[in-house]
């Protein structure tokens, strides 16, 4: 079982730094409410929560020789602790009162290289987070633990 550290919200501007929050409401099928002011909310895809672990972020910062990153400096809705999230692709998970399914790793994008440079090629090969759908709604809190599901 894991936690979760922090969570994070996207700006209405996209790009600018996400916010942090202590709890968030994930809707079925839609995503996070409030995520982007609604524009990465019901938009009809999976592509609806990003979760990354801390430690992984922490090998990072190491590798790149950086004192190490703020919660949500690498643009993750959940940043997590005490789970291999990558092993988990496939499988529901269960965290505060939502039930979210793992799907896929997450692909990371051109910004994290402009947050440190060499950071998008550390973060491929399973070691990058993961994308999630959310399969039950319910609130979440950063201090939540996470269970993976049978």
């Amino acid at each position: 079982m894991g936690f979760a550290v922090s969570l994070h919200l996207h700006p209405a501007i996209a790009g600018e730094p996400l916010l942090s929050v202590e709890e968030f409401t994930a809707v079925a099928g839609k995503g996070i409410k409030g995520n982007g002011e609604g524009r990465m909310f019901d938009r009809n895809n999976r592509r609806q929560v990003s979760m990354i672990e801390r430690e992984q972020l922490v090998k990072h910062a190491e590798s790149l020789r950086l004192p190490g990153f703020s919660p949500g400096e690498v643009r993750s809705n959940i940043e997590t602790k005490g789970l291999n999230l990558i092993k988990l692709i496939g499988q529901n998970i269960r965290i505060g009162a939502a039930e979210l399914r793992i799907y896929q790793p997450r692909t990371p994008c051109h910004k994290m290289d402009l947050l440190a440079p060499g950071l998008r090629k550390r973060m491929m090969d399973g070691q990058q987070g993961i994308l999630a759908e959310v399969v039950q709604s319910g609130i979440v809190r950063a201090g939540d633990n996470i269970t993976p599901l049978p």
